[in-house]
């Protein structure tokens, strides 16, 4: 059931990416995509509390939290559109909801869908196990394990950096800028994270199979050197494509400004 409550919610901002902003429609489609986004996310805190994991608890709240936002600032410019045209926040809002539609329609199928699951985990697997071939590793690998001196790693979904991927091809699709400036965006950030994440994987196993931080090799190797490297990279990444794309940092900062104005706002009334 929530799984089609994501693909509802994602085929309605895709529709409202669609319509053209002079009809009081799209917003009204937008909103309820956000709506139905933010019961998906409301959804996810149950499995976290079976795990105890009580950090995604919080973040998947504040993420359902922020969806219902941007639903009220959609449907709020339904209900009362500005007479001199779009307002810097609602260009915002649809720029918002561009990214979340083609970041969403890029992640979720892989997620959901098993063959487009499976196919990406062995893709990378396969591309893991090359490199290190290539740097005389002798490693065995199935379609979503390689082992390396008697240790085994198993490759999920989260191994294959489609997270992030598809965070930045949403955020790139969504900018009005040149052509030739969101493919160079493009290049330095996909490409770039898809290797660097075979290289990521490559580095864990290879600290795993030798063992280069005792018994709990795999731990340090996965969740802190590689997360650490990872966030670093892709703060690199996120700078050089905002210089590439301006219109990226301004569409952050002003959802920033948009948020907290409104946040200011609501806590004033009361």
């Amino acid at each position: 059931m929530i799984e089609n409550v994501l693909w509802i919610a994602v085929a309605l901002m895709i529709l409202s990416s669609i319509i053209p902003a002079t009809r009081g429609i799209k917003f009204l489609t937008g909103g309820v995509g956000w709506i139905f986004f933010s019961l998906h996310w409301a959804y996810q805190p149950l499995h976290y509390i079976e795990i105890s994991d009580y950090f995604n608890v919080v973040l998947t709240l504040a993420i359902a939290a922020f969806c219902l936002f941007m639903a009220h600032s959609m449907i709020r410019e339904y209900k009362g559109p500005s007479e001199s045209g779009l307002s810097q926040d609602t260009n915002i809002i649809l720029m918002v909801t561009s990214a979340t539609a083609i970041g969403s329609l890029f992640y979720f199928p892989f997620a959901n869908i098993l063959s487009l699951n499976q196919w990406i985990i062995s893709n990378v697997t396969n591309a893991t196990a090359g490199l290190l071939g290539l740097l005389g590793y002798n490693v065995e690998s199935t379609w979503h394990m390689i082992t390396y001196n008697g240790y085994t790693v198993q490759i999920i979904l989260a191994c294959t950096a489609i997270e992030s991927i598809a965070l930045f091809t949403g955020l790139i699709i969504s900018i009005n800028a040149p052509f030739k400036r969101l493919m160079s965006a493009f290049m330095v950030s996909v490409p770039v994270i898809y290797m660097l994440n075979i290289v990521r994987d490559a580095f864990v196993i290879v600290a795993y199979g030798d063992q280069w931080f005792g018994a709990e090799s795999f731990e340090i190797a996965h969740h802190v050197v590689a997360k650490i490297g990872s966030a670093i990279a892709l703060f690199v990444i996120a700078y050089v494509v905002m210089r590439i794309l301006p219109e990226l940092l301004d569409m952050i900062d002003g959802l920033w400004q948009m948020t907290t104005r409104q946040i200011r706002d609501i806590l004033r009334k009361s």
